[in-house]
């Protein structure tokens, strides 16, 4: 039985595929058609995913889509004439689009699905779910757990922006909801858009930029903007925002209440946005421990799934995981749209079909490296028709010469194996980095990533090492757990660092990793396993042994504003247009300078960067 799960139209389209309830394949659109969080319809990763499992459309048994439009149109058509005349400006822009596109999916993508097989029209089984049931049953049926607690939380999807739900086996049913416009994702973005950054995509810097300033106006937003019960449930006062009723998040009333209007994109930051990052992620923290404990007081489970947006809040994840209101903790490493695709697909298996569920304590995700990968001698017939320069060297020199780089300081490109399904790069699509380097963050940032100083790197640990190292004694594969570097690895601040505040906390080491220390001395973790991936695990490995640290920074192989590397050329691409040092993409191993130079591209005029 074959089943393709599909997301798009709205943002981070993606395709999945089933085959008799084990996922064969899963990977987002934009790493194909080389578009950030690209919402067009994933012809590119059908096609991937079809090839994948060595099947044609005319093989798939069911085809379904991962929200029910007409649905959604309801929500939206509701909200317009309950906010008549203030909303018809926001109207005027997304009806035509509904009209002309959204409307009619059905037929749309019959048609898309039948160009795939170069046919009229796709005429086999269509299937819908709702978004929020494509978000918890990709947390609850690809998890290791028998029977748990689901907790979806994002913006919205038809109408529901919250959804609590027990799993257990084969069965998932949805017990709670909150419903538009109350929506924990929505308030997170407000503050996003408020800031200055991008919605939809700036709100991991919205996390990140939290731990720079003070909560201190976290009891405004509690006594104002949301009405959080004990229970977690919620409400909004929509005088606040303008999201139901315009093209911005925030009104009038939100920019008077924070005494001004929203930061403009890429002017300097000042500590008011760090506080008011800081402040929204507190109150977004006590809102999802609420929802925790409620969760576990009504399905009486011990273990919790996580998935929607907000679940990508590792932070909030961290935080949640030390409360120990439950014994573990598993989060969908695609937790937003991406992963509805693959939820959706799960759902039918298990839900529509009836089909059961096979644990064995371990999850169904298979390290989430669920993408394309490229033979050896693909790789090497790719890399040379885009101009590169490189050795090919053996499987041990693969892993001593990125030690030698990386114990040299040098940022390495690391292209190994199946690309990963979701936001992380997990090892596989990889730029790495010296954790020991007190300036590594800072060079990663400016000259790699070409991005904010201020962002943090996570680091990437073996397993067996994790709580040698840091508060935290459990898997973490899917870097969406934030926990404390241990004290002894800590430095003591003097008494003029003590007295620093805001930014100027980012140029002070705080331990003996200090690229992936953030100034609160936490670090998003990932547990690199052997069993998920065996190079990346001797390339850890290696490195330890060579400088008695088992740590390495692991952060996307991408620049700012690009999607990660999908293919070897792409990699070289990135690797060509950055102050990368290494690339090594399989057995292929490249030194930027034995490089043409006409073949390097300067992404420093793009950006402005401090």
């Amino acid at each position: 039985m074959l089943i393709l799960g599909i997301s798009a139209f709205y943002h981070d389209s993606a395709a999945a595929l089933v085959r008799d309830g084990q996922i064969v394949a899963a990977a987002q659109e934009e790493r194909f058609t080389r578009k950030k969080h690209d919402p067009s319809f994933p012809t590119n990763a059908v096609a991937y995913c079809l090839e994948e499992a060595g099947c044609r459309m005319a093989d798939i048994d069911h085809v379904v889509f991962y929200d029910k439009p007409i649905l959604k149109f309801e929500r939206l058509l509701e909200t317009y004439l309950a906010t008549v005349p203030r909303g018809f400006r926001s109207f005027r822009t997304a009806i035509p689009v509904w009209v002309k596109e959204k409307l009619f999916q059905k037929g749309m993508l019959r048609k898309k699905l039948g160009q795939i097989e170069g046919v009229k029209s796709w005429e086999g089984s269509l299937l819908f779910t709702e978004h929020h049931q494509s978000h918890a049953a990709s947390a609850f049926f690809a998890s290791p757990f028998k029977s748990a607690a689901v907790l979806t939380m994002d913006g919205v999807g038809e109408w529901c922006t919250t959804s609590l739900g027990h799993g257990r086996e084969n069965k998932l049913d949805i017990l709670r909801e909150i419903r538009f416009p109350h929506s924990l994702g929505l308030l997170y973005s407000a503050f996003t858009y408020y800031t200055g950054f991008k919605v939809n995509s700036g709100e991991y810097k919205v996390m990140g930029l939290a731990p720079y300033g003070k909560p201190v106006y976290a009891q405004k937003i509690l006594d104002n903007i949301i009405d959080l019960k004990d229970d977690g449930s919620f409400r909004l006062d929509q005088k606040y925002f303008n999201y139901c009723t315009g093209l911005t998040m925030t009104s009038p009333a939100f920019h008077e209440l924070f005494d001004g209007e929203p930061r403009k994109p890429e002017t300097p930051l000042t500590q008011r946005e760090m506080d008011l990052a800081a402040s929204v992620q507190v109150v977004t923290e006590e809102a999802v421990s609420r929802l925790a404990r409620y969760a576990r007081e009504v399905t009486g489970e011990r273990h919790l799934c996580l998935a929607g947006g907000v679940a990508l809040n590792c932070v909030a994840n961290g935080k949640l995981l030390k409360e120990s209101i439950y014994d573990d903790i598993w989060i969908q490493p695609a937790a937003g749209d991406a992963g509805g695709a693959l939820g959706a697909a799960l759902a039918v298996w298990h839900q529509y079909l009836g089909e059961e569920r096979q644990t064995n304590g371990k999850d169904f995700m298979e390290g989430s490296y669920l993408g394309p990968a490229f033979e050896q001698s693909e790789v090497e017939k790719r890399l040379s028709d885009a101009g590169a320069i490189f050795d090919v060297v053996s499987d041990d020199d693969v892993i001593s010469t990125t030690v030698d780089a990386l114990a040299e300081e040098k940022a390495v490109g690391w292209m190994q194996g199946r690309m990963e399904f979701g936001p992380r790069a997990l090892g596989g699509r990889s730029i790495l980095g010296d954790p020991r380097s007190p300036t590594m963050q800072k060079t990663l940032n400016l000259k790699v990533k070409y991005r904010e100083s201020f962002r943090p790197f996570a680091p990437s640990v073996r397993r067996e090492d994790v709580s040698d190292w840091f508060d935290l004694d459990t898997d973490s594969p899917y870097m969406l757990l934030v926990a404390e570097v241990l004290e002894s690895r800590r430095y003591t601040p003097n008494q003029d660092e003590k007295e620093l505040f805001g930014i100027d906390l980012l140029n002070v080491p705080r331990s003996e990793v200090p690229a992936i220390t953030h100034v609160d001395y936490s670090a998003r973790v990932q547990t690199v396993h052997k069993e998920t991936n065996p190079r990346y695990w001797d390339l850890l490995t290696a490195f330890k042994a060579r400088t008695d640290c088992p740590v390495l920074v692991n952060t996307s192989f991408n620049v700012r504003g690009e999607p990660i590397v999908c293919t070897p050329e792409d990699a070289f691409h990135c690797f060509m247009g950055t102050e990368i040092e290494r690339l090594v993409v399989g057995n292929c191993v490249m030194r930027k300078e034995d490089q043409p130079a006409h073949l390097k591209k300067d992404y420093k005029e793009e950006f402005e960067l401090d």
